[in-house]
C-alpha cells in the first residue's frame, strides 16, 4: 500500500465497504458459526479504495451484521506515507450498500472525518451507487478465485485470516505491477 501511495495509485477520494459470506466445511469453530443453519460459515469484510486495492479487511462469524465492522475497517487503515506531507489515513467518502444503513454509524463515520454515502433501507432499487460499488465486488471475485478463501476448510480462524491477508497483499501487488 505504501508503494502505491508513493506512485500515486491509491485513490483516496472514496472507499467502498462490503461483506461477503463464506461457506464453512469440516466444522468451523463455534465462534465463526452462525446460529441459523442457513448461515453457517464466516464473513469477509473489505474496505477498498476507488480502484479496488484492499485497504483493510476483517473476518467474522457468518451471523454478524455488516455494519458492526464498519468502524473497525476504517480504524484498520494504516497511515500511508509516500508523498510530501502528513500520511493519509482516511478516504474522503465512504460508499456502502443498505446493510450499513444505521444513523448511529453514519454519525460515527462523520466524526472520523469521512463523508458516508450509504443507500437507505426501504427505498426503491437504483440508488446509483452500483457504478461506484462494483470495485469491491470485483475484489471479492479476485479473493474468491482462491479456493481456500471461497470455501473455508480451516478450523482455526487465525489461519484463515492469515490467508485472507496474504490474498489481499497479492491483489495489492498485482494492481501495482500493472
Amino acid at each position: 500500500v505504501r508503494r502505491g501511495q508513493a506512485a500515486g495509485e491509491i485513490e483516496w477520494s472514496r472507499a467502498v465497504a462490503d461483506g461477503s459470506h463464506v461457506q464453512a466445511k469440516k466444522g468451523a469453530p463455534r465462534r465463526a458459526r452462525a446460529r441459523l443453519k442457513s448461515q453457517n460459515g464466516s464473513k469477509h469484510h473489505l474496505l477498498v479504495d476507488a480502484t479496488g486495492i484492499p485497504l483493510a479487511w476483517t473476518l467474522t462469524g457468518g451471523n454478524r451484521n455488516d455494519v458492526t465492522q464498519l468502524l473497525e475497517l476504517l480504524d484498520r487503515v494504516p497511515p500511508v506515507r509516500g508523498r510530501v506531507g502528513r500520511p493519509r489515513r482516511r478516504p474522503r467518502t465512504l460508499i456502502a450498500d443498505r446493510g450499513y444503513d444505521h444513523d448511529k454509524y453514519r454519525r460515527l463515520v462523520w466524526q472520523r472525518g469521512v463523508k458516508p454515502v450509504i443507500a437507505r433501507r426501504q427505498t426503491a432499487h437504483g440508488s446509483g451507487l452500483g457504478r461506484h460499488r462494483w470495485v469491491v465486488e470485483r475484489t471479492f471475485a479476485w479473493l474468491h478465485n482462491r479456493r481456500r478463501l471461497l470455501i473455508r476448510t480451516d478450523r482455526r480462524d487465525d489461519i484463515h485470516e492469515g490467508f485472507l491477508a496474504l490474498a489481499c497483499c497479492l491483489i495489492c501487488w498485482r494492481q501495482l505491477e500493472t
